[in-house]
């Protein structure tokens, strides 16, 4: 019996003025391990006066993980931080109690043609840390760990599996893994992961137990002990998972929480403007009005 337990197709979804494709969450599986979102952004070409502008917006009991294959994007938060990410980066921001941040194209990029592809990912912070201060972190393509082995080339973009450890400061057990391959590798590593497993394919495809899955698909297994399966040539795919939460997790909109009423506390600081501001900017996004019921 295969080990794929659903299989979940990209969605479009707008979150702005850029479309995106979305992973997670999903009616049927609404986080893996502690991974609450995931959103693939493009790959989309912008024109010379089209940009990504998603104004301040708040955040509270998460992590984002920004992760750019092409273009560049500029990270602006309430802690003051101004960065650009891009791609091969890891910027990791930590919500906890709250923070604001903006998401745009770059000045230098506004009146050119450009491409944005990426992956836009929140990871659930546990509840004993949901209040902790936010923080922020950007590394460098060279200070995230690869390896080879056996014809497949690893990287370790976040948490820590096989021996290998990232120096994004995760805060529960998890993995996020790149795996690349020119050439029709088969791959066994299910023994050593933990918790739940989902793979992602973004280029090529794989084959396991007599089924061919392509990009764009997101599987999920039903334990940690993914099959031994094929990635075709030329393959990018990415392994993610870890140690699930005991409490559920409730999300609304920008907000993921372990309880409504601190969702509904964070509806009503962002309605009153009460988090740290963005230095410079001056717009924001409003709360949705379309609906006021939480996710879950």
């Amino acid at each position: 019996m295969s080990n794929i337990n659903l299989i979940i197709e990209e969605r479009p979804s707008n979150i702005g003025n850029f479309m995106v494709g979305r992973l997670l969450p999903f009616r049927e599986k609404r986080m893996v391990g502690p991974f609450a979102f995931i959103d693939h952004m493009g790959p989309t070409c912008l024109s010379d006066y089209e940009n990504l502008d998603v104004p301040p917006h708040p955040h509270i009991g998460l992590s984002t993980l920004t992760y750019l294959f092409e273009g560049a994007i500029m990270h602006k938060d309430g802690l003051g931080n101004e960065t650009e990410i891009k791609p091969g980066q890891v910027n990791w921001m930590t919500a906890g109690s709250g923070i604001v941040h903006s998401e745009r194209t770059p000045g230098y990029l506004r009146t050119s043609n450009k491409m944005l592809h990426g992956l836009q990912i929140w990871v659930a912070l546990p509840k004993a840390l949901e209040e902790m201060d936010p923080e922020f972190f950007h590394f460098n393509e060279d200070e995230i760990p690869r390896w080879s082995e056996n014809g497949i080339d690893f990287k370790l973009i976040a948490g820590d599996v096989f021996g290998h450890f990232s120096p994004v400061p995760v805060y529960s057990p998890l993995y996020f893994l790149e795996l690349r391959t020119t050439k029709q590798q088969t791959v066994k590593i299910g023994k050593d992961l933990f918790g739940e497993s989902a793979l992602y394919i973004l280029e090529g495809g794989i084959e396991s137990e007599g089924h061919t899955f392509e990009p764009k698909q997101l599987l999920v297994a039903k334990d940690s002990k993914l099959c031994e399966f094929v990635m075709q040539e030329n393959s990018i795919i990415y392994i993610f998972g870890g140690e699930p939460f005991a409490e559920e997790r409730f999300i609304y909109w920008n907000f993921v929480a372990s309880t409504r009423e601190r969702i509904e506390e964070a509806k009503e600081q962002w309605l009153q403007q009460s988090f740290a501001p963005v230095p410079g900017e001056t717009d924001f996004v409003p709360l949705p009005e379309q609906s006021r019921n939480i996710k879950n």
